[in-house]
């Protein structure tokens, strides 16, 4: 989880939801009291979770160490084959509209001679 959550695509990604979801926040105070409220109930419940469930993730923690060896071995492979996710998401936006604008460009060439 924290090596996906360490790919620039990915943490650009939260970084523009998080600042989205607190501009919400401020700008509409019931949306605001609603937003409170849920991150609460989150927070009780994920404090109350984290207790009942330490004691299974002791008992397969070998379980769950070779799984995330697995899985940061596929991430790898899969950061090699696609390169995008190691870009931010405002770099893959910028380019997109680049790459559009040139092909668009090159239509209407195309079309006007």
């Amino acid at each position: 989880v924290k090596e996906v959550a360490n790919l620039a695509l990915v943490s650009s990604a939260c970084d523009v939801v998080s600042t989205a979801y607190a501009s919400t926040k401020e700008s509409h105070p019931y949306l605001r009291s609603v937003c409170d409220a849920a991150e609460r109930g989150v927070k009780s419940i994920t404090e109350a979770t984290a207790s009942c469930v330490q004691p299974v993730l002791t008992t397969l923690e070998p379980h769950v160490a070779a799984a995330s060896e697995f899985a940061s071995k596929g991430l790898d492979k899969l950061g090699e084959k696609l390169p995008l996710l190691q870009k931010p998401m405002e770099q893959i936006i910028s380019e997109t509209k680049e790459l559009v604008s040139s092909r668009v460009a090159d239509a209407k060439g195309a079309v006007s001679s």
